[in-house]
């Protein structure tokens, strides 16, 4: 791993997902993707692609933008942008566009990973 390295993921959620999502959280009608969501594109990229297995969640923030549209394509990223080898943290920039680029969410995260150095 170094700084700069990136992931990223493309997610669209249709109304059946986010019907299915209302009915696991007894939520009403939704017309917008829930934030919960977005957020777990993070989630995904962090623990599966970059850093990938074994990082645990530290630390994460989140400032929405704007509502996420139902049937969008959304493009999620996580980029490195500090490691600190000696206490096996990484510290990455979280962010998620519409298909025009349009920004939707930005935040932060801080991760604990198994061995920085030897992560490819």
């Amino acid at each position: 791993m170094k700084i700069g390295d990136f992931a990223s993921c493309t997610r669209i959620y249709s109304a059946a997902d986010i019907a299915g999502f209302a009915a696991l959280t007894k939520g009403g009608r939704l017309e917008q993707v829930p934030e919960p969501l977005i957020g777990a594109l993070f989630s995904y990229l962090l623990g599966v692609e970059l850093p990938g297995y074994g990082t645990n969640y530290l630390k994460q923030s989140l400032t929405f933008h704007r509502p996420a549209p139902l049937d969008t394509p959304l493009t999620a990223r996580v980029e490195i942008t500090r490691l600190r080898p000696e206490k096996h943290l990484a510290d990455l920039a979280t962010t998620c566009h519409l298909p025009d680029c349009t920004l939707i969410c930005s935040g932060r995260a801080l991760v604990r990973v198994l061995d920085v150095s030897s992560r490819a």
